[in-house]
């Protein structure tokens, strides 16, 4: 059986590929592999982790709330608002969503 080849891999010269690379050299390798820094970075940055049950009475809402225009509906299954071309036919009573109906 064939080894399969991996063409995309860099090329090396024989030159540069030793038989086994030494232990010293699989251990650096492993080390530099395992750098812990990328796993502190959310621990630098407690602001946006927030326990259940925080009080936000003192928060201030940051998202600008549109109201709803003449030409768009509220779905009465998935609860967001469409516009009327999303307006599923044949639907008596309760306005819903064409991706609700199916």
């Amino acid at each position: 059986m064939t080894s399969s080849t991996d063409y995309d891999a860099p090329r090396r010269s024989l030159v540069d590929v030793p038989g086994e690379d030494s232990l010293e050299e699989l251990k650096a390798r492993r080390a530099a592999a395992q750098s812990p820094t990328a796993d502190l970075d959310d621990a630098e940055n407690p602001e946006g982790f927030e326990l259940p049950g925080a009080d936000l009475s003192d928060e201030e809402l940051t998202v600008t709330v549109v109201p709803m225009r003449a030409d768009e509906f509220r779905c009465c299954r998935c609860f967001l608002v469409h516009h009327r071309s999303q307006l599923a036919p044949g639907q008596s009573g309760a306005d819903t969503c064409m991706e609700c109906a199916w």
